[in-house]
């Protein structure tokens, strides 16, 4: 009977870890669960340039909610200056973190970060990002609803074409 229950709960367990490993994307705030790398479902966020990419990781961006997020940007791509309601905790996973203060564009004001380095942005800081030295990948954290609002509205990239 011990074995039985033994084997019986094994399985459970072995079920449950591989369905959260498959279905890492987005997980509730509220229950146990795990994220690895390789599963990391990259899209296009439409408030970013198009080579930009965006993965929401816990947490539905959208709500009143703790969420995290991570960011990709390839070399060279620049995010104008923008603003965010929310408070945000920035820790740099991969290559230099370029970010600047201002309502400007002003490279002398961009100040390095590499990877570990954790920056907090509160809320409704004007700021812009450039990948200068190459490929950047960010985790943010912080409590929703997710909001950017570009400095210059004909920077908004979801404002092109209009």
């Amino acid at each position: 009977m011990k074995k039985t229950n033994y084997f019986i709960a094994l399985f459970c367990t072995i079920a449950f870890l591989s369905t959260n490993r498959v279905n890492a994307q987005s997980l509730s705030n509220n229950e146990l669960g795990d994220i690895y790398a390789e599963n990391i479902k990259w899209s296009a966020f439409p408030a970013f340039p198009p080579e930009a990419r965006l993965a929401v990781l816990i947490g539905n961006p959208k709500k009143a909610e703790p969420y995290v997020v991570r960011v990709r940007v390839p070399a060279d791509v620049v995010l104008l200056p923008h603003k965010h309601p929310e408070n945000r905790i920035y820790t740099v996973i991969s290559g230099v973190f370029y970010i600047g203060i201002g309502e400007k564009f002003d490279a002398a004001q961009l100040k390095a970060y590499p990877p570990g380095s954790v920056v907090i942005l509160p809320g409704n800081t004007p700021h812009f990002h450039w990948a200068k030295s190459g490929s950047y990948e960010t985790q943010v954290s912080a409590y929703g609803p997710l909001g950017i609002s570009y400095m210059n509205p004909s920077d908004d990239p979801r404002n092109k074409g209009k």
